[in-house]
Formats: structure tokens, C-alpha cells, sequence
């Protein structure tokens, strides 16, 4: 069996969620209709949204279901942008880190370019963890004229845990909103929504054993978004579109069993990143790990390295080609590597960003994953090595050898 460590990009399905998925894919009816058939889909739906808030420590009237993560992301970026500004046209300015999803940055970004908004970009230190001096000197310098904050919960590729609750504590004295982008975290650390003091945070299913397609947007009752899709009226009449009934079915059933074993499961999973990091470092000597240090800054799951020489997708192919499945830590952009925007904005160099490689464990991990890692690695970036930075994928007939 094949070795998957890349849980953060998406994770297999649990068994709660195949099992409430299965039951209502062989059921119909639209959850907004009114007769029986309607009826009974709106109460799974209603049923699915008090176990989601439950568990992500938030009011049901405050779960708006969402097509996922970077939906969720688009509806709270824009909509906190568009109605702070309707009611003051001062408030262009959106404060936000370097080291953000591109659900997020790209969406600044395209606000900045064709709705007057002004992108702050705030800076990280070299474990991948907001400036707050820049933050609080960001705020200051005009608050009357921020629109919001929106930092990640915890980054995906470096797995650093940002310190929500001091970043919520210095906007709250200027007045501002904090979006959380949150798909990371939820199911991996704990998330209560209430305690945060967040106006919004994302959440997805496809992250925590939940079915693709399916997230959700935590918005506090009293925050106004103006609306990204328009039509039903659905969702508080700020998401219109027909709810999957078997999806939100799903995510519900994966939130509540992944919050329910966290304890166990996160100590579980920090355990065998453990291993793994030690092991890493110890064939591969050159490797080094990047982002914070093990420990409550980091996510249990998250072990991202970076290997001189290694062009990041080289490696993963040769991984793969092993039996390995991991993630670069680059895009790739018409064919032509370039290097993660989270490792520059850590400080790395070009040469030495392209070479990152980001394992992330979760629930279907075990002991025999990590070592058919250790065992494959060194070989594989001996081979990378020798590929150098070319940037071309290796032949995967050699890869095997």
C-alpha cells in the first residue's frame, strides 16, 4: 500500500462520513421545499449544521454552509470588504500576511485590482508566524480607514498556528473584523468560534475525512457580508444555491468525530510527525524543517522540509514512484517551476524554496507510513540531486530502479 502523507491536501473519507453520506445519496427532496420530502432533507441539513457548530464551537444560526474552504474564503473576504466599505467608503484597506491560501491572497489581490481596495501585506518571521509589531502599526497608522484583517488559523504548507486570539485582541480595539481562514485547523487543533472573537472563519469537509465539495463560512450573527452569489436567498441570504443534503451530511459526521477524538488523535498524529522529523533529519542530513519548532505553534500533522539541490516536484515524483505521496512545497505554472510564496516570505532564497516537500499526516496514518518514507528518501533525493534544478519531471521508469 502506498504511503499517503499529503492529509493536507485532502484526507480519505471516514467512516462516519461514508456512512451518512450513503444513507441520504439513495433519499431526494430540495431541503427548501415544503412538502415531506423537503421536510425531511431541511432536517438533516438543520441536524448536520448544530452537530458542525457544535463542534467548531459556534451558534447553529452562525454555520452558512458553503461549496468549501475557498468559497467560504470568497464570501468572507469580499463580503466583509464590500459592506464595511458601503458603510464607509474610507475603509479600503485590508490587512492581511504574506503567507496566506491563495483563497485568500487572490482574492485581495482582485479586490485591490478592480474594487479600490489597498492590500497591507503584513510580514512573518522565519517560522512562519505573523509580526505583530507590524500589525499593530498597520492598525494604527489609519484605522478608519481598514476594512478588515484576515489572517490564516494555520498555514498549510509550514503548519505554523497563528495567535488568533491576540490578533483578534489588538483589531477589537480599533473596531475591526477578523476573518480566519481556518480549513487548516479545524480538526487538527482546537477551534471554537465563540472564544475566538473572529467575525468569520472558513472551514472545509474534505480536510477533516469530510466529502470534497462541501465547507462552511462561521459568521458571527450581528457581521454583515454583502452577498458573493445571489439567487434563493438561502443561507442567511448571503449563499443562495440548493444545499447537497448527503455532503453537509457528511461534514457533519466527519466534524463530529474528528473534534470528539482530538485529544487522542492529535497526540497520535504529533507522535508520528515526531518520528518522522527525526528520522528525516537523520538520513538526510542536509534536510532542514522548516516552520515552528513541534509544539502547539505547529500542527500536529505537518512536517515540511526543504533539500539543497532537490527540485521539489522531482522529489515528489520519485517519492511517488516509491510508493510515497507527498507535496511539493512549489507551484507549478505552464510547466515552469517556481518557488512557494510561503518559503520566500520565510526568507528562503529562490534555489532553496524550489526545494521544499511537505508531508502531512491524519487519520488513516501509521507507523508504517513514516518508515516506508524513511526508507525511500534518501535514495530518491540522491536522484533529485543529481536531476539538479532543471526543472523537468524525472523518468518515472528510472524512478522505480
Amino acid at each position: 500500500m502506498p504511503a499517503y502523507l499529503d492529509h493536507a491536501a485532502t484526507a480519505p473519507l471516514c467512516g462516519p462520513a461514508l456512512a451518512a453520506i450513503t444513507a441520504e445519496l439513495t433519499r431526494y427532496g430540495n431541503p427548501s421545499a415544503l412538502h415531506g420530502a423537503g421536510r425531511r432533507a431541511r432536517m438533516v441539513v438543520e441536524t448536520a449544521r448544530d452537530e458542525i457548530a457544535a463542534a467548531a464551537g459556534a451558534d447553529p444560526s452562525e454555520v452558512v454552509l458553503t461549496g468549501g474552504g475557498t468559497e467560504a474564503d470568497n464570501l468572507a473576504v469580499k463580503g466583509l470588504y464590500w459592506a464595511r466599505r458601503a458603510a464607509d467608503p474610507r475603509r479600503r484597506r485590508i490587512l492581511t500576511s504574506t503567507v496566506e491560501h491563495h483563497a485568500v491572497s487572490d482574492t485581495v489581490e482582485w479586490l485591490t485590482a478592480t474594487q479600490g481596495a489597498e492590500a497591507v501585506w503584513l510580514p512573518v518571521d522565519e517560522r512562519g508566524i505573523l509580526d505583530l509589531d507590524a500589525l499593530d502599526a498597520a492598525l494604527a497608522e489609519d484605522p478608519a480607514s481598514v476594512a478588515l484583517v484576515t489572517v490564516m488559523w494555520a498555514n498549510n504548507e509550514v503548519g505554523a498556528v497563528q495567535p488568533v486570539a491576540e490578533i483578534v485582541r489588538r483589531a477589537e480595539r480599533y473596531g475591526v473584523p477578523v476573518h480566519a481562514d481556518a480549513v487548516q485547523a479545524f480538526g487538527a487543533v482546537p477551534v471554537d468560534f465563540a472564544a475566538s472573537g473572529l467575525a468569520a472563519a472558513s472551514i472545509s469537509g474534505h480536510k477533516i475525512g469530510g466529502p470534497l465539495g462541501i465547507g462552511a463560512l462561521l459568521l458571527g450573527r450581528s457581521v454583515a457580508v454583502t452577498p458573493v452569489l445571489h439567487g434563493g436567498g438561502q443561507e442567511r441570504d448571503v449563499r443562495s444555491g440548493t444545499l447537497d443534503a448527503p455532503a453537509v451530511a457528511g461534514f457533519a459526521a466527519a466534524a463530529t468525530a474528528v473534534v470528539g477524538d482530538l485529544p487522542a488523535e492529535s497526540a497520535r498524529i504529533a507522535g508520528l510527525r515526531d518520528a518522522l522529523v527525526a528520522g528525516v533529519l537523520e538520513r538526510v542530513p542536509a534536510a532542514v524543517l522548516r516552520g515552528p519548532a513541534s509544539g502547539p505553534e505547529r500542527l500536529p500533522g505537518n512536517a515540511h522540509f526543504t533539500f539543497t539541490g532537490c527540485e521539489g516536484d522531482s522529489l515528489l515524483f520519485l517519492l511517488d514512484a516509491a510508493g510515497v505521496q507527498s507535496s511539493a512545497g512549489s507551484a507549478c505554472s505552464a510547466g515552469v517551476p517556481r518557488a512557494s510564496h510561503v518559503l520566500l516570505a520565510l526568507g528562503l532564497d529562490e534555489a532553496t524554496a524550489r526545494g521544499g516537500q511537505r508531508f502531512s499526516l491524519g487519520h488513516t496514518s501509521t507507523e508504517d507510513d513514516v518508515r516506508l518514507l524513511l526508507d525511500e528518501l534518501p535514495g530518491a533525493v540522491a536522484k533529485a540531486a543529481a536531476a539538479g534544478m532543471a526543472g523537468h519531471v524525472p523518468d518515472l521508469r528510472a524512478a522505480g530502479r
